[in-house]
């Protein structure tokens, strides 16, 4: 199963450390799919996806809580760090 695959079936905080594991592999396996490969771009990635995440979930017409992030999200904005410019 993929990262993506896992992701889609997050519902609690075990699930959410299986996607981290899955993620790491991701990296380690397929890192000529991440446009953010080291820890400072990756990290910024992160802070501006995070910062654009709410258009994301208005566009695509789901739920967002700004207050209360589920692992789900958490995994998202990984997920989105993984690729954002």
């Amino acid at each position: 199963m993929d990262v993506y695959e896992i992701y889609e079936k997050i519902e609690s905080k075990k699930d959410f450390e299986n996607f981290l594991e899955q993620f790491r592999i991701d990296l380690e396996t397929k890192p000529e799919e991440w446009e953010n490969i080291t820890l400072v771009s990756f990290l910024e990635s992160l802070h501006a996806y995070t910062q654009d995440v709410e258009g994301y979930y208005k566009n695509m017409n789901m739920p967002f809580d700004e207050r209360r992030p589920t692992w789900k999200v958490f995994a998202h904005l990984l997920l989105g760090a993984k690729v954002y410019e």
